[in-house]
């Protein structure tokens, strides 16, 4: 597909409103936008269609290297293009981990080979590789399971984490669970093998915890804190009370305010397991109005493929982690269809929220001169959830069965077209993501 073309008759949601306006795309990047422009390369007829930014995912796990029987770079830029994501970023919990820039290194050469939508990584942090963290060039940042999941990535002691938070200047991420609560929580309920009990050894405390600690360790040393996948009502108070000059900011997954607890692990079972949780539904409407309050910037999915195979394992054995890249934005639009939030709010918390909290080069919004990341989805189009009709490896989704209203039809990367009404095309490859700082 070439990297120019001509967008026509579309409604466009820009930075300053929503307008019927044309868009031009040239080398690249979005050249002109207004009426009456003069056409260039391919002319596309978009009318009756929403013309958005790419989506920016910052939060999934494409388990490459190491577990690419579950996923891998390429099935997981493929996933992520049909559901109108153009770029990732991905976490470190791989096989090996990605703790040194070596392996960063191969992983980003990889990379390059296999995405075919924009791919940044974070690196992850060990109570001993601190040079690691504060040298490796150009990720999206530092990684720290606070609590243990999947992987074996684990810095819980206050001290380590301390002396990560007081030496360098790069964002860190946190996955808030208190290590200790989850232990001693687990061999208290051990006798019980329901997944509904899955809540309740990763109770709220133990991430209301974990949140603080972090909290405290970014204001006391000025620290860039993002707070991965929200959960609970009371950390959203807690970042509500927040002074205003904190550099401190989080995120929240579509599952943790559409799906709830105890209903969730009734229909699913297993395939409802994730870490943090899914909770009760007075956390996940907490949630959803922290979005809409601004408390909470940005939408991720923290997409964690495992086979249905792993899944259907009982309780204890299962792994924790849901697929979720391909429907986040199908989600997000049947709100908008459904009179809950607005396209603005879409375009804000998955695209123009993700590139202003990471400092991301050229993305998030359409406007010259910016790189041509770029989805055209259809409002009307109504489409039921399938398992076995995905792109993700594994092939399923904890939605199947359910129609949602609102789903891309074209997925642009870069100016070139790569997800074309349910068709992937061969021969697009992404491009590593640049970041202002």
């Amino acid at each position: 597909m070439t990297a120019s073309m001509t967008i026509r008759n579309a409604t466009v949601v820009l930075p300053h409103g929503i307008l019927e306006v044309d868009v031009t795309v040239a080398n690249g990047k979005i050249q002109a936008i207004g009426t009456g422009v003069s056409p260039i390369g391919e002319e596309i007829d978009a009318e009756g269609l929403i013309l958005m930014p790419g989506v920016i995912d910052p939060q999934v796990h494409f388990r490459d290297p190491g577990l690419t029987h579950k996923e891998d770079l390429h099935t997981g830029s493929c996933a992520a293009a049909a559901g109108g994501v153009t770029s990732f970023f991905d976490m470190p919990n791989n096989n090996p981990a990605i703790v040194t820039a070596e392996l960063m290194t191969a992983k980003k050469s990889d990379a390059a080979k296999k995405c075919v939508v924009n791919y940044s990584f974070f690196i992850g942090a060990t109570p001993y590789n601190l040079d690691v963290l504060n040298q490796v060039e150009n990720v999206c940042g530092i990684k720290i399971f606070m609590g243990s999941s999947t992987g074996d990535l684990l810095v819980s002691d206050e001290k380590d984490l301390e002396n990560i938070f007081a030496n360098g200047s790069r964002l860190i991420a946190v996955h808030a669970e208190n290590e200790d609560i989850l232990r001693e929580n687990k061999a208290l309920l051990s006798h019980i093998h329901d997944v509904a009990v899955h809540p309740k050894i990763r109770d709220e405390s133990a991430a209301l915890q974990a949140t603080e600690l972090a909290v405290k360790l970014s204001l006391k040393y000025n620290r860039r804190l993002h707070i991965l996948h929200l959960t609970t009502e009371e950390e959203v108070q807690l970042l509500r009370r927040l002074p205003q000059d904190n550099k401190i900011s989080t995120e929240v997954c579509p599952q943790h305010f559409i799906l709830k607890a105890p209903e969730c692990y009734q229909v699913l079972g297993t395939h409802a397991q994730m870490n943090p949780p899914i909770r009760a539904a007075r956390h996940g409407n907490a949630l959803w109005k922290g979005l809409k309050e601004g408390i909470i910037e940005c939408i991720a999915t923290d997409h964690a493929p495992h086979t249905l195979e792993e899944k259907d394992q009982p309780y204890g054995k299962a792994p924790s982690g849901m697929p979720g890249v391909e429907t986040s934005l199908p989600l997000m639009l049947n709100r908008v269809n459904q009179g809950a939030c607005s396209l603005q709010d879409v375009v804000k918390w998955m695209c123009t929220g993700p590139a202003r909290l990471y400092g991301i080069k050229g993305k998030g919004s359409i406007e010259v001169g910016m790189d041509a990341d770029l989805v055209l989805v259809d409002m009307d189009k109504k489409k039921t959830v399938s398992n076995g009709e995905l792109f993700t490896k594994v092939n399923w989704s904890p939605y199947h069965g359910i129609e949602l209203q609102g789903w891309p039809i074209r997925t642009i990367v870069n100016g070139q077209t790569v997800f074309l009404e349910g068709e992937i095309i061969d021969g697009v490859r992404g491009q590593e993501i640049e970041f202002l700082n």
